[in-house]
């Protein structure tokens, strides 16, 4: 009896002892549990993680980059492989099992069993091997191993470590190396090895074993894939790898087992999937801790997941900065195309930041790289991908638009000039800003330049026009520039109207004749028409600069047989004419003509017909009484009724130098008097009383007055106020000799 109930007590405590690894296990309460959620998805595991408490199955479903999240969201150390880091989890939440005993079975102290098996006259001896058991386990594990039965020799190996190795008889390395190796056959075995082999790795790294350089490097690249966060049909991945890594670096002497390939492998594998802040950080440590240099395609697959990103477009120039650091110059990098590719990339975020010097610096070391013949390296860069010329092309915008505001019209042209090289296609806004630039600056010659850069030049007429062109435009304009014929290309589209005018009049200003001619000529071919109003009030100008009349009269008669209705701009600028030439009395003829054509004057309008009554002759100070008779009129009528439209178009009140003629001109009637051509008490009771009116008028009308007029304002046509504020500045030029005569 005694015999039976020591062999019970035995069995019960071999059994715990036996099955040691149960002391590390969790109780049947959190087996069952951690079985019924083992059909929950890894995605909900990592979910449940970030709560403030995990349960034990949680934090056993998380993987390495989840144990290394939530450890420095805790506080805890992030650094060690994946057992280290989970070790840290289960203490922090107080999950750390122990040995719990079944109930119901019956416990013994040794000596009570020693008590109960002894035998009087019996002696016992134990013969048997003690390591027989960990040496046949050893063996099998060596003989599956040898035929590569991985997984068998996973389980087994994982049976010898856990059941029969002690600190004084561990697992030898041998025995690793072995199951490692049959692991790793095949690509690790298509990834399926890639978590035991992981294991095998942190097992021999807390064991002190040194790992093999060829079996490190390639278990870390095998694991990779090219399946979502880099699996090989859901096997393997980045975790599974960057475990690899840690544990191979814990290693004996695994700072330098891994070669610059494994680490480029796993940096682009961690771009690929979006991890640019941990590619980032393991390309820092490839070039500042470990001395490597990374093929430009590395540098190029962060700097392009990181260009793709709004919130990663300043990380693109840490990568820039580590690519310098590693030894490329970015002045040279363009000849390949990874280092086009991490051109580009700089160039994209440059435009997400609005960093304009950085996007035009780097498009200028891709023009300088040699090797890249026949095309150059910044149109190559430019045109890499969709994004990349999006991002160019706004960049060049932004650049020009601010060289414009700036006044900078040279770095404007250069700008424009760089665009079509690099393939970029300039807006319509882009060439007027810039045409517009150069004409505020009076550089007419760069103007025209642009503008047969803007516009088709047939190829037939090349030979014809390249003399002139090669004198007039100088060296300033690449020849082979004005073959581009971006308007018939559809690479622009055609310059409107009002751009020939403006360089036809910044042409006027300048005295260029020539090339006047000849933007009217290149506007009637490209566009088909002889201009809008303000082209004719140009040529009005062109002509009444030097006086003539006649032709200023013809080209009236040819705005109405155009069907265009001369305005008070091209009233008024043959008036100035009359004004060059002191012909008062054509000057009152032209007043009455626009009226006629139901075109009110306007102040600049009153004081050029006066101005041209400035001859000193009598006759002509009774015009200039007769006109300010009318200013006086037209002015009360306002002042009564109001106009509509801008004051400076359309208003008739006298201003300062209307009351400087006026004052002049009754210098002139007090000659004329003293001469004896008048009677001066006539003088001052008839042809002085209207110009006194008109210097002396003031912004205030009695009541009676104010009664006696009856308001009807004629409509006026609508008009862009952008160009009556043009056409009111073309004539700023004329007759400069004069004082503010024909001013309008």
């Amino acid at each position: 009896m005694r015999l039976i109930t020591a062999c019970v007590l035995i069995s019960s405590s071999t059994s715990l002892v036996a099955n040691g690894f149960q002391a590390t296990s969790p109780p049947l309460s959190v087996r069952s549990s951690r079985q019924s959620t083992s059909s929950k998805s890894v995605a909900v595991a990592t979910m449940s993680a970030t709560s403030s408490s995990m349960s034990y199955d949680e934090v056993n479903k998380l993987a390495f980059r989840g144990l290394q999240s939530q450890c420095k969201e805790l506080g805890l150390s992030a650094v060690g492989t994946t057992a280290a880091l989970r070790g840290r989890l289960l203490e922090h939440f107080g999950l750390t099992k122990g040995v719990t005993l079944q109930k119901g079975a019956p416990s013994a102290t040794a000596a009570e069993i020693e008590e109960l098996c002894a035998a009087d006259g019996i002696t016992f001896c134990d013969e048997s091997d003690p390591d027989y058991n960990f040496k046949a386990l050893l063996n099998e594990v060596m003989k599956k191993s040898s035929v590569g039965h991985w997984k068998s020799a996973t389980r087994k190996l994982k049976q010898l470590g856990k059941q029969y190795s002690t600190p004084d008889r561990p697992v030898p390395r041998e025995a690793y190396l072995a199951v490692l190796e049959a692991c790793a056959a095949n690509r690790l075995n298509g990834a399926r090895a890639s978590e035991p082999a992981r294991k095998i790795l942190e097992d021999m790294a807390e064991s002190d074993y040194e790992i093999p350089i060829d079996l490190a490097n390639s278990c870390v690249v095998n694991s990779l894939g090219e399946g979502p966060g880099a699996t090989h049909d859901d096997c393997g991945g980045i975790d599974a790898a960057l475990a690899m890594v840690a544990a191979v670096e814990s290693s004996p002497n695994g700072s330098t087992a891994l070669t610059d390939a494994t680490y480029g492998r796993l940096v682009m594998a961690l771009a690929q999937d979006g991890a640019v802040e941990e590619a980032i950080l393991v390309l820092r440590s490839m070039v500042v801790e470990k001395l490597f240099t990374p093929p430009l395609s590395i540098f190029a697959d962060v700097a392009k997941a990181a260009a793709k990103s709004d919130d990663h477009a300043e990380d693109v120039l840490q990568v820039l900065t580590y690519a310098k650091a590693a030894g490329y110059e970015l002045d040279n990098i363009a000849a390949v195309e990874a280092g086009r590719d991490l051109l580009a990339s700089g160039v994209i975020a440059a435009e997400k930041m609005d960093n304009l010097a950085l996007g035009l610096r780097l498009l200028t070391a891709a023009a300088k790289a040699e090797g890249c013949a026949p095309d150059n390296g910044d149109a190559l860069v430019a045109s890499s991908s969709a994004a990349a010329q999006r991002a160019s092309t706004l960049i060049h915008k932004r650049a020009i638009q601010q060289a414009c505001r700036d006044n900078g019209w040279k770095l404007a042209v250069k700008l424009l000039e760089l665009m079509p090289r690099r393939g970029l296609t300039p807006a319509t806004s882009i060439w007027r800003s810039v045409v517009l630039s150069c004409c505020k600056n009076e550089k007419s010659r760069k103007a025209t330049a642009i503008l047969l850069d803007w516009v088709s030049i047939p190829c037939l007429d090349l030979c014809t026009h390249l003399p002139f062109y090669s004198r007039c435009l100088h060296s300033t304009v690449s020849l082979s520039l004005l073959q581009i014929t971006l308007a018939n290309e559809g690479k622009a589209e055609k310059p409107p109207v009002n751009v020939f005018n403006t360089v036809v009049n910044t042409c006027e200003v300048c005295g260029e004749e020539d090339l006047t001619v000849k933007v009217l000529d290149l506007m009637r071919e490209t566009l088909d028409t002889e201009g809008n109003i303000i082209t004719f009030n140009i040529a009005l100008k062109r002509l009444a600069k030097t006086g003539n009349l006649v032709g200023c009269e013809g080209i009236l008669i040819g705005m109405l047989n155009e069907g265009i209705e001369p305005n008070v701009v091209s009233y008024t600028t043959v008036i100035g004419a009359c004004a060059k030439n002191k012909n008062a009395a054509m000057a009152s003829m032209w007043l009455q003509r626009m009226r006629s054509r139901n075109c009110t004057p306007n102040y600049h309008t009153y004081n050029t017909a006066l101005a041209a009554c400035l001859d000193g002759k009598l006759e002509s100070t009774f015009i200039a009484s007769k006109i300010a008779s009318e200013m006086v009129q037209d002015a009360t009528f306002e002042l009564a009724c109001g106009i509509k439209g801008l004051a400076k178009y359309k208003s008739t009140l006298p201003d300062t130098y209307t009351k400087f003629l006026g004052r002049e001109l009754m210098k002139q009637l007090r000659d004329n008097w003293r001469n004896g051509d008048i009677d001066m008490a006539l003088a001052k009771t008839t042809t002085r009383v209207p110009l006194l009116k008109m210097v002396d008028f003031g912004k205030e009308l009695s009541p009676e007055v104010l009664s006696g007029i009856q308001c009807e304002i004629p409509e006026e046509d609508e008009s862009d106020d952008d160009d009556q504020d043009y056409e009111f500045s073309l004539l700023a030029e004329l007759h400069k000799d004069d004082h503010r005569t024909a001013m309008v």
